[in-house]
This record gives C-alpha cells, structure tokens and sequence, in this order.
C-alpha cells in the first residue's frame, strides 16, 4: 500500500470501491493512455467500463438507481481515474456536475426523468456557461434566450465544452428577461436535450467539430452555436428562470473539488513515475535518488501530493456536510492545480532527456498538468474567491 494520499476514517464501502477503481485504473488505464492519447481517440472501451461498475451513477441517489455514495467518494475515485489519465476522469466530472445540479435544483419530473439514465451512462452530460467572448465574466453572457409561446428561442455561441459532442445532455446557461436590475438575475439555465455527434445535431443548433489542444486529449471539447433553436419552457432547471446563476455556481464547487482531485491524481502519478525513475537511473556510481539533490526533490514532491490531498479531501467533506465550501474548494482547486504543475515538472527533470521523449508518459503528464490551472477558473479567480471569503469572515467589528 503506497503511503502517500491516504484518507482516514473510510467506511468498507468506500475502501472496496476504490480498490476496485485503483485495480482498474492499473489494468485497463495506464496499459493504454499513452496510444490513445497520442492518437486523439475518445477511450470509449474505458467508458464502457466504467458504465459497467456503476460509475457514472456513483453520486446520483439510489432512488434513481444510482449508488448514492458522497462528494468525497466520487473525489477518491477521481483522483484515482486521473492518476491513470486526465482525460477519463474529464469524461465524468462534467456528468456529474449536470448530475448533481438536477439533484439539488431539478423538479421532481426532471429528477425522475434525467437521473435513472444518467446513472447508467445512457444519457451523459455537459454543461457550458463560457462563450467565445468571456471567461469568468460569467454576468456578461450574451447567449439569449427569448420566449415564444410554450418555447425559448435559443440564440449564441458557447464555447470550451467538455463532452460536448459525445453527451447528449447539456446544461446551458443563458441570458432571459427576468426584469431583473443586476445582470446575474437575469440568467437562466436550460436542460438541453440532443443527439451525440458533430455538425448539424438538431434544428438550430451545432456542435463544431473538435477543437485542438496541446493535452487533454481523447475526451472531445467543443463549441455549441444556436441559432433559433427552440427549447420548451419545461425544460429550465427546476422550473426556476432567473436561478441559473446560483444553481451554476453550486454545480462549479463540486467542479472545483472534482479539479483539486484530477491534479491529486496527476501528482500521485508524476511523483510515482519519478521516484521509480530515480532508484532505476545510475549516475557517479549510485541511483540518482541517492543523489541529495534528487532525494530533495522526492522529499519536496511528496510533501507537496500529501498537503493537495488532504486539502481537496477537507473541500468534500465540507460539501458532503452540506456547509459552505467555496473559499476550501477554491484553496483545493487552487493548491491541487499549482502544486501538480510543480511536482510533474520536477518529475520531468528527473527523467533528464527521456522526459522529453513522447516514449516517456511524464511528457504527456507534461501537458496535462497546465490545463488544471485553467479549468473551472484560473488561480487568480480562486485568490478572488478565497480573499472575499476571508475579508467577509474576518471583516473588522
């Protein structure tokens, strides 16, 4: 059992389904991350499998045939799927993310209807709320979404899905006439339901082909343009126009600890990766680990995975409590991300050379590790987050 990034106090349940995930990850993960990385193609054998062991219903309740387990399971299981390749954990963490917002926000005919399939993988989600011209100036979205009859006509261009072409459930956020004097009231979020695939996929709405990055590949990010796609008024998230921001924001703080975890996973594997490098490689007469300079560099990268660890596990835990955890999920996400830079860039050095070489899975590691600081917003909109948390709590009396 490695020492590093163990979590006290799990139940039977807990350890034998992370123990099933690891067993997976080791045999049917790292075997073939690197090929299907490096070819682009979306792991739908792996997915399968997942399917297979309950995954995709790990957090939807049993009532909706899910197995109902808590943020911080879902969390352990994350880190470990990403410890075997990022992209796989990217597969579900929007799901979820959908997943979980009908639970808290969706009426009971939503519930009912999205959950059961959700929880077997027939129906996956995305979710969007970033457009081609903003970021985190979430207030500013400009998509709009107008009434007409029982419908909203849907006009715009979202933009950075993740699984945006192989889901087929996506949630939107939108802008709406609520009548209400701060932008931010008047958004809304919409169940939008649509074939899997590219192009044209209904009346009014396509999803371009995928777009290009230096990492993260195989799961497919994407674009979604609408024009005059009309959705029924049924289908706002919990019959709730005006909500969607709040409901938004509750989805991104599971989206932040699911982030915080990923770059746990991602550093688990880098230090693995060069700690075995280091006792392997022979320089001077004695395995670099024995070098000061490269033991120094275990030290601090092992340090580094145990502090975003237990960090990102505290953030779960929070929320599974049902207490606030936006300033400790922003301080998971914002910890987790830099120091998984760090320690896989540390590992890079390690491997000298080899690291360079795309034989070698810490160079795909390489490119992973700085998408982390980007997703479910950058470090600096987590030192936003963190500092008005903090000021409001310790705000003088």
């Amino acid at each position: 059992m490695a020492r590093l990034a163990q979590t006290a106090g799990l139940t039977d349940v807990q350890q034998e389904i992370l123990s099933t995930v690891r067993d997976f990850v080791d045999k049917e993960i790292i075997p073939h991350a690197q090929q299907l990385e490096h070819e682009d193609v979306y792991p739908q054998d792996i997915v399968d499998g997942m399917k297979e062991m309950g995954l995709f219903g790990l957090m939807i309740p049993e009532e909706y045939d899910g197995l109902g387990e808590s943020l911080l399971t879902y969390a352990l299981v994350v880190e470990q799927i990403a410890r075997g390749w990022m992209s796989v954990s990217g597969v579900i963490n929007t799901h979820f993310i959908v997943a979980y917002m009908l639970r808290q926000h969706g009426t009971a005919e939503q519930k009912a209807h999205y959950l059961p399939k959700m929880a077997t993988g027939e129906i996956t989600g995305s979710f969007s709320m970033s457009e081609p011209d903003l970021g985190s100036d979430v207030a500013a979205i400009k998509t709009s979404a107008k009434v007409d009859g029982d419908d909203y006509v849907v006009n715009g261009a979202k933009m950075w899905l993740t699984n945006g072409g192989s889901s087929n459930l996506t949630a939107v956020l939108v802008k709406t006439d609520e009548g209400a004097e701060k932008p931010y009231q008047n958004l809304t979020t919409l169940l939008v339901d649509k074939p899997r695939g590219f192009g044209k996929v209904a009346e009014g709405l396509s999803i371009p082909g995928k777009i290009d990055k230096m990492g993260y590949k195989g799961v497919d990010t994407t674009e979604m343009v609408f024009d005059g796609h009309r959705i029924p008024q049924s289908q706002v998230l919990g019959n709730a126009p005006g909500k969607g921001f709040a409901q938004m924001m509750d989805g991104v703080e599971v989206g932040r600890v699911n982030v915080a975890a990923r770059a746990c996973g991602i550093a688990i594997r880098a230090f693995e990766l060069g700690i075995e490098y280091a006792q392997q490689r022979s320089t001077f007469g004695k395995p670099i680990a024995q070098h000061q300079a490269i033991a120094f560099k275990l030290a601090e990268m092992a340090t580094k995975v145990e502090a975003a660890h237990h960090m990102m596990v505290n953030a779960a835990s929070l929320k599974d409590r049902g207490e606030r955890n936006d300033v400790e999920a922003g301080m998971a996400k914002m910890l987790a991300s830099e120091y998984c830079k760090e320690v896989t860039e540390e590992s890079f050095r390690i491997h000298g050379g080899y690291g360079y070489s795309k034989e070698y899975e810490i160079e795909r590691l390489m490119r992973e590790a700085p998408f982390l600081l980007i997703g479910e917003g950058t470090s600096e909109i987590q030192k936003t987050i963190i500092s008005r948390g903090l000021l409001k709590d310790y705000k003088l009396r």
